[in-house]
């Protein structure tokens, strides 16, 4: 359990014993939460007495006292004082803090680590971007929220498939593989436009020119159909390879790359409409296959199979989140959208109604645009190439940390504004080098202790660790936890960055005020060498494991 958690518990005994008693009426345990306060008044505070006034009909104030009085004596606690209208604050107890570098030697990187997603199965779906072209730098925000996401939510307790969806089907493979064909054909010298409604990227031309120096005339050859259809599943593979490598590159992997066309070749789009057909959410109009949006409350229809006979967007992802929710049966899916997508939710949770599933299974999460900029200027066009930025030419620039954690600086519905130029200095401007240099610096510190002869600090007595700077770096780590269940309820791993900053202020201040190496003191080096590992150990985590960034030894 989390210091949070452990200290609820202690508030919900307190309350059942002042009820058996007799002290406070009968009443249904209520929801504790705990919160950090003020130093002034502790290091916790609880609102529960406020919460209980009516049911209990007495004042917050004489609630909060009865808690008070009847809080089991534990051992983390040095004080439990009520101010008002009715608080219930608690102070944490030195000693008691100080042994939580014990706990992190014991557990190491799992320290941190919950069971409240009790092994469910999540599933968080991300980036998908159509496989039409290199990655947008744009699309590496979904990349890094979606991951980070889904490494928090395992370090939670859930059990997590991370999954990009494929779209491989419909008019937008069509348009690339029809433009794939011309530039192909340009290459071989061939006279042959590309479509008006076509990929005009410059990537395309380079497909072009990789296809025919490896295949020459062969598709010129071909029935013209058949050699776009082909050239399309050619295309497809370069697209593919080319997003694999750039976000592993930017520390993303998938479990599963799920095809769209799959759902079309094994059956489930058809079961899907007729279990809708059977339910009467279809009908027909215009030519075109209906789905009665209306009938579930929604604002209009949706068409599900255009009057070409080719099934709309929407049908498609019917199909695929049957697949998801009743096939492989996951009992949660997030799925990571742009801003821009919005619109489409309210029939997202319609559809969910329509397929007989609780919406709340099914969470999407928004995220907003990212202005790429260098020292303050707006860049706009690719070097490169003259058209799209691409995540590649970020990664080649300033590599995956400098993104990864920048994109997190800001809550998901915020604007982010990149700057290359920040991204890259080694100043304390740029919070990304600020963070790593903190465990760099210990780094620094552990090796020279070594080299200076302190070769096992392991007996230290961390009950000297009770220096105001030691104490509040301290409460700084011992808050990872109960972040951690924060960031995975409320979907929002910008708090990450924010702690990683704050953690490493902390540790700053601790190195200010607090010799570490002191041959004078071995007591006190070795209590302190311990902190400092416990301190490169959480950083270890957060950054590598939490993050996916480096934890860089120097710097």
């Amino acid at each position: 359990m989390t210091v949070r958690q452990d200290l609820a518990a202690l508030i919900e005994k307190a309350l059942g014993k002042a009820q058996d008693i007799g002290a406070l009426p009968q009443f249904p345990p209520p929801p504790v939460e705990v919160t950090p306060t003020k130093p002034q008044f502790g290091d916790y505070s609880s609102n529960v007495a406020l919460t209980l006034a009516r049911v209990a009909r007495m004042s917050p104030l004489q609630i909060a006292e009865i808690i008070r009085q009847h809080m089991p004596v534990n051992e983390m606690l040095s004080e439990v004082s009520v101010a008002p209208p009715g608080f219930l604050n608690m102070r944490l107890d030195p000693i008691w803090l100080a042994r939580r570098v014990e706990d992190i030697e014991a557990k190491g990187r799992t320290w941190s680590h919950s069971s409240v997603g009790r092994g469910k199965k999540v599933q968080v779906e991300f980036v998908s971007a159509n496989p039409t072209g290199p990655l947008h730098f744009g699309g590496a925000r979904n990349a890094v929220l979606g991951d980070t996401l889904a490494r928090v939510l395992a370090a939670v307790g859930y059990e997590v498939q991370r999954e990009y969806y494929v779209n491989d089907a419909g008019t937008q493979m069509r348009k690339f593989g029809e433009t794939l064909y011309a530039r192909y054909a340009q290459a071989l010298g061939e006279d042959i436009p590309v479509p008006e409604d076509g990929y005009m990227g410059q990537y395309m031309v380079e497909y072009g020119r990789h296809i025919a120096a490896q295949h020459g005339r062969r598709f010129l050859d071909m029935d013209r159909e058949k050699a776009i259809e082909a050239l399309t599943d050619l295309g497809l593979e370069i697209v593919l390879e080319g997003l694999k490598k750039d976000l592993a590159d930017l520390r993303v992997e998938f479990d599963n790359w799920f095809s769209e066309r799959s759902l079309y070749r094994d059956g489930t789009f058809e079961k899907v409409l007729a279990l809708l057909r059977e339910r009467g959410y279809m009908y027909e109009k215009d030519g075109a296959v209906w789905f009665a949006a209306t009938k579930l409350g929604g604002d209009k229809d949706e068409v599900i199979i255009r009057s070409t006979g080719e099934p709309g967007y929407f049908a498609s992802d019917i199909a695929y989140h049957y697949n998801k929710f009743v096939l492989r049966g996951f009992d949660w899916v997030i799925d990571v959208w742009a801003v821009d997508h919005q619109g489409h939710v309210p029939r997202m949770k319609i559809m969910m109604q329509a397929l007989g599933l609780d919406p709340d299974r099914l969470t999407i999460v928004l995220y907003n645009l990212v202005t790429l900029k260098r020292h303050g200027q707006e860049v706009k066009l690719s070097k490169r190439s003259g058209d799209i930025i691409t995540l590649r030419e970020v990664l080649d620039e300033v590599g995956p940390d400098p993104i990864r954690f920048m994109l997190l600086t800001r809550s998901n519905e915020s604007k982010i504004d990149f700057d290359l130029g920040l991204a890259v200095e080694e100043t304390q401007e740029n919070p990304v080098y600020y963070v790593q240099y903190a465990h760099t610096r210990i780094a620094g510190i552990l090796r020279k202790a070594r080299s200076d002869g302190w070769e096992d600090w392991s007996d230290g007595d961390v009950t000297l660790l009770t220096h105001p700077s030691e104490q509040a770096l301290l409460k700084k780590i011992i808050d990872l936890p109960d972040l951690l269940i924060t960031v995975a309820d409320r979907l929002e791993p910008h708090h990450l960055t924010y702690y990683a900053q704050e953690l490493a202020t902390q540790f700053h201040a601790f190195y200010r005020d607090c010799r570490v190496v002191d041959p004078a003191n071995p007591e006190m080096t070795k209590a302190r060498l311990r902190l400092v590992a416990a301190v490169k150990t959480i950083f270890a985590h957060l950054l590598e494991d939490l993050l996916g960034m480096s934890a860089p030894e120097v710097m």
